[in-house]
């Protein structure tokens, strides 16, 4: 039997992570889950990051115009054992992957950003260190 590499065992990590992602995404796409709050707000799955023995599985989601966010993560987690089923089913592992829904803050950490740069004592103070 051969060992696996720190290597390739991230990128396996990381494979299985995409293909949760995938998975979920066509689930919600598809109206699979029969859920009034997923079926009116489309939700992005924007990254899974998986733990390194593949056990579980944390969701990172972002309705559409971040509307009813925390509506939308309660419905997500009211239906984690059906989500739970129907990816195991599709991404073949030795274990179901137990999910866990979190909202992604990303997007309002880089907006955040954003606008701080655009601040004019910020710009001034950026360009005073440039010169």
């Amino acid at each position: 039997m051969t060992s696996q590499t720190e290597e390739t065992r991230s990128v396996r990590v990381l494979r299985v992570g995409e293909q949760v992602r995938h998975v979920l995404s066509e689930i919600l796409m598809r109206g699979e889950v029969h859920d009034d709050v997923l079926a009116s707000h489309p939700v992005s799955i924007t990254e899974v990051r998986m733990s390194p023995d593949l056990r579980h599985a944390t969701v990172f989601v972002k309705p559409l115009l971040g509307k009813d966010e925390e509506a939308v993560l309660k419905a997500l987690r009211t239906n984690t054992a059906f989500l739970q089923r129907t990816v195991a089913s599709k991404v073949r592992q030795k274990y179901a992957a137990k999910l866990k829904f979190l909202a992604d803050e990303s997007f309002d950490e880089g907006t955040h950003i954003d606008k701080l740069l655009r601040n004019p004592k910020v710009a001034r103070d950026l360009a005073s260190d440039a010169d």
